[in-house]
């Protein structure tokens, strides 16, 4: 199984940029889809992007459409998401997550289809 762990979270005023990063180890992380979560205290752990195995395809939840970029580095290892504009309502842990998923481009953009998470990243925005 893949291990996570997410990094790049911090405070930022509303309207600033954080980029967070997601390091994989113990697997080849070009077989697996890769997603972004949040939860906000009080809150479900809501979907926010996702990456199939390759890069090509991408999915976001409409919330962060426009402001929010996934990517990955399947030669590092790495999985990215850009965060700009940045809102209050944005605050938030930022899990990253994956998901073996061979070759087939699939993205996934649901908890339950996900089996590896990292522990959490904080994100704060503040008015």
């Amino acid at each position: 199984q893949v291990q996570l762990v997410e990094s790049g979270g911090g405070l930022v005023q509303a309207g600033g940029s954080l980029r967070l990063s997601c390091a994989a180890s113990g697997r080849t992380l070009s077989r697996y889809a890769m997603g972004w979560f949040r939860q906000a205290p009080g809150k479900e752990r809501e979907f926010v992007a996702a990456i199939n195995s390759s890069g090509g395809s991408t999915s976001y939840v409409d919330s962060v459409k426009g402001r929010f970029i996934i990517s990955r580095d399947n030669a590092k290892n790495m999985v990215y998401l850009q965060m700009n504009s940045l809102k209050p309502e944005d605050t938030a842990v930022y899990y990253c997550a994956a998901r073996s998923s061979g070759l087939v481009g699939l993205v996934f953009t649901t908890r339950q289809q996900y089996n590896s998470w990292g522990q959490g990243t904080q994100v704060t925005v503040s008015s």
